[in-house]
């Protein structure tokens, strides 16, 4: 006969196995997505009885053949537990539920801040990894061409470097005229840009030229935002990455914090995305409810730096 410790252990064993498998069918749902080129806005996951997914893409699938794809992909991922697979219009509610429910002011203060130190007691204090970014160099040189100013970069190696040296000279109303970076070195890349100005001048202002130095160091210390706080009873972790000025969020977040999250073996009870603004920009969060009847202990500062140091080297590359 089975004691009771015995059937609820045996219980929450089964749950964790049917929430890590619900993580694995989310990223594998996830993959097969950005292989048909989609890039989602918005998502909404509840786990329970009945799921539910409901994705808002940033791109219409205008073309049946596309839509068709797109169902066959997750129709395979799913198998029988798919009931049914949609793609239509989102209507105007949408445009207008893209926020994410409110931040208290010391989360948001410690997810947007601009700077960190290395003796922070926060979840987000530099760890060795981190600290490498802060190495990183910008130059302005103005002699090499007649037509171009060039932009000489020395940082730490990552996923999504090029990304956010793009998105941060996009943003300024740069033009890329010419490119080329180094192989890994140390951990370390070298790369030189070439750029000019809308007007196709090269940069000579002063100011500008510190103000684009300033913000390329910027990106490329701080990227990714990641911390884990208490939200009521519950643990939540959040990450955060800019918007690009014309709308589009970084790509593979939700996938790679997934991911992460399941070589942890920590389950998901709810995730949601959606936008946040701050007096200088526009954020993209995700904020992910984490199971508390999971194996892995979510309580104690060093589970839960392990937790975000595993979602950010995942989220770096590293």
């Amino acid at each position: 006969m089975k004691m009771a410790g015995e059937e609820t252990r045996e219980n929450r064993e089964k749950e964790m196995i049917k929430v890590i498998s619900n993580i694995l069918v989310l990223s594998n749902i996830l993959m097969q997505l950005l292989n048909c080129q989609l890039y989602f806005k918005g998502i909404l996951l509840l786990i329970s009885n009945h799921h539910l997914l409901q994705f808002s893409f940033r791109e219409l699938l205008h073309t049946r053949n596309r839509q068709d794809e797109t169902c066959e992909r997750l129709n395979a991922v799913l198998r029988d537990s798919c009931t049914s697979c949609e793609l239509q219009l989102a209507g105007p509610e949408y445009e207008y539920n893209q926020g994410i429910s409110s931040l208290s002011p010391a989360i948001a203060e410690e997810l947007f801040r601009c700077e960190l130190s290395d003796n922070q007691v926060r979840s987000q204090a530099l760890t060795p990894d981190m600290t490498k970014l802060k190495k990183a160099n910008v130059a302005i040189d103005n002699y090499l061409s007649p037509a171009h100013t060039l932009v000489q970069i020395r940082c730490a190696d990552h996923k999504g470097r090029l990304y956010d040296i793009m998105r941060t000279l996009k943003d300024m109303n740069m033009k890329i005229s010419y490119g080329r970076f180094s192989p890994n070195s140390m951990g370390y890349r070298d790369l030189d840009i070439f750029i000019q100005q809308n007007d196709g001048k090269k940069i000579l202002d002063r100011e500008k030229q510190s103000a684009l130095c300033s913000h390329l160091k910027q990106e490329m210390l701080h990227p990714l935002r990641v911390i884990i706080a208490n939200r009521g009873p519950d643990t939540e972790l959040l990450v955060a990455n800019p918007v690009e000025l014309s709308g589009i969020g970084r790509p593979r977040v939700f996938y790679d914090v997934t991911f992460a999250l399941k070589t942890l073996g920590i389950c998901v009870f709810s995730a949601e995305v959606g936008r946040h603004s701050t007096s200088e920009r526009e954020w993209e969060v995700y904020r992910f409810l984490l199971d508390e009847n999971c194996e892995f202990q979510l309580t104690g500062v060093a589970a839960r730096n392990k937790i975000v140091n595993r979602v950010r080297r995942t989220l770096m590359g590293w």
